[in-house]
């Protein structure tokens, strides 16, 4: 069964969520930040009026921050029936995969990333890791 994931990089690696859980993709908006916040989270963003959280997955992933002159994106995700965002190094499209192409997280993931991927898909072009929304922006 083929499944439809939007794409988006981060690090060098390229990760897949599922499309019908990405409302939007955004160049970065103004953030307001949250004080005593949990790890991951940047500030709050207003986006035409709706007032959501802005996430961080170099920080989960004890990642290295971005190059200064980097534009990172927002991937505009629902989470719990909440929009949150995803700050993300670049957005990329809307991939099919088949259920023969998936293949449990690889051995030489390391833990912060292994907790929050469900599996990774194996493309002509490389590896599209499956990230699990709820667990990746989970507190």
């Amino acid at each position: 069964m083929a499944t439809q994931l939007a794409t988006f990089s981060l690090d060098g690696a390229r990760y897949g969520v599922d499309v019908l859980r990405v409302r939007e993709a955004l160049r970065l908006q103004d953030q307001t930040p949250v004080p005593h916040a949990p790890v991951g989270v940047v500030g709050l963003v207003n986006l035409r009026g709706q007032v959501i959280l802005s996430f961080d997955l170099r920080s989960r992933l004890e990642l290295p921050p971005p190059p200064a002159d980097a534009e990172p994106m927002m991937l505009v995700v629902q989470v719990g029936g909440e929009s949150i965002s995803l700050l993300v190094d670049e957005v990329g499209d809307v991939v099919d995969v088949e259920d023969d192409q998936f293949a449990p997280p690889p051995d030489t993931l390391g833990s912060p990333l292994r907790q929050i991927i469900r599996g990774a898909y194996k493309l002509d072009d490389g590896l599209l890791l499956a990230l699990d929304l709820d667990r990746a922006t989970a507190p």
